[in-house]
């Protein structure tokens, strides 16, 4: 500090040329000084909320400097040749491939769209489809009439694409107003609804309750219990998750920056993960500006995430097939190609042993450039489509 001080005063010491006591007008001008001065006249009380404010900012600033500096690290480097699919990624697809309700005015897919479909997956390595059914009511219960053509979509499916297993994707907005999974008689309606998913001829049920935060035991115990519905039918019990923390101590400001819980304990992911066949780790909808760090992020998400969950469990990674521009996605930063990049780094040069994929949101806004992308730097094992 002393030698700041007296580099200032260096500066301006031709001012003393000037009529000005050499370092006196220095002092004068110099800002810090200038500010301490002001700060001393603050009331008392104004002065610690000053203070707060400050510290507040200085924790935000090193936090997001902190941040850069570790994404921009995660995202550096070229991946390995040896880390692309092995078969087991999945798409999620939107509500028309089951039919709308009677009365609504939405179309439904056709069997030439159908048709589509196929030439797409068995050119990719999508091993599960996630087609939007439901919702649950807000009491957990599921009305099968949401989705009239379920059965002519599974046909088509199990005839023409075999080993594609299809999950019925089942969730919901939860708390507030919405629906409550802490209420034992909801979280039993829920489980009846898989039950009866099941029984139409789904593979699996694929959950997708949001936001979940940390620590909830309702969904676990929802998890637990249709768990035991999903083995009994010898199906697939399917889950997304929201991202987990990526460096210890960033929750408590990420939290705060969020404005809501933004991240999952690597322990939660784990516990959570205990009771399902494949989670599936959305990673998008971060608010990052750049594609170095959302590559970095991806990066990191993805290492933590094969920590945290269970060998045993099938692990996705989401990634951004979809194009809208707001606070929360950054279309020119979250692109397919950047998130595919983070993967695959995070992979390196020795895929894991277990199934793990990349997971598509979503087919009715994917681009032929999102399919391209996803082609020559994931699928294709040549680095071509």
């Amino acid at each position: 500090m002393e030698s700041d001080e007296a580099g200032a005063e260096r500066i301006t010491e031709p001012g003393a040329e000037a009529g000005t006591e050499p370092g006196t007008g220095a002092g004068r001008r110099n800002p810090l000084r200038r500010l301490v001065a002001w700060y001393r006249r603050v009331p008392r009380g104004w002065r610690r909320v000053l203070t707060s404010v400050a510290v507040m900012v200085g924790v935000v600033a090193v936090v997001i400097g902190g941040a850069g500096v570790a994404l921009y690290a995660e995202g550096a480097g070229t991946p390995s040749s040896a880390a692309r699919s092995t078969g087991h990624d999945a798409l999620w697809l939107g509500h028309a491939w089951v039919g709308w309700p009677e009365g609504s005015d939405r179309a439904a897919k056709t069997d030439a769209d159908f048709d589509g479909l196929v030439v797409l997956v068995r050119s990719s390595g999508v091993k599960d489809l996630f087609v939007h059914d439901g919702p649950f009511g807000m009491d957990g219960s599921l009305d099968q009439a949401k989705s009239p053509h379920a059965a002519w979509f599974l046909d088509r499916v199990h005839r023409e694409l075999p080993g594609v297993r299809v999950q019925a994707w089942l969730g919901q907005v939860v708390g507030g107003t919405s629906l409550h999974l802490e209420d034992a008689a909801t979280r039993a309606r829920v489980v009846t609804g898989v039950g009866a998913a099941l029984d139409r001829g789904f593979d699996g049920v694929h959950f997708d309750f949001e936001p979940v935060s940390d620590g909830d035991s309702g969904f676990v115990d929802v998890l637990a219990a249709s768990r035991a519905v999903t083995s009994s039918h010898h199906a697939v019990l399917s889950v997304s998750v929201p991202q987990v923390e990526p460096f210890s101590g960033w929750r408590v400001p990420g939290d705060y920056l969020a404005g809501h819980p933004k991240w999952w304990s690597q322990g939660y992911l784990r516990s959570v993960a205990g009771h399902c066949d494949q989670v599936a780790v959305m990673a998008y909808d971060t608010s990052l500006p750049t594609e170095w760090a959302y590559r970095g992020y991806v990066a990191r998400q993805t290492e933590v995430a094969l920590r945290s969950v269970p060998t045993g469990v099938d692990l996705l990674i989401g990634v951004p097939a979809f194009h809208t521009h707001d606070p929360g996605h950054w279309d020119s930063a979250e692109t397919m190609a950047a998130a595919l990049t983070g993967v695959r780094l995070a992979l390196g040069a020795h895929p894991p042993a277990r199934p793990f994929g990349v997971a598509l949101y979503v087919d009715f806004a994917a681009t032929p450039d999102d399919w391209a992308a996803y082609r020559a730097d994931w699928f294709s094992p040549a680095g071509v489509s």
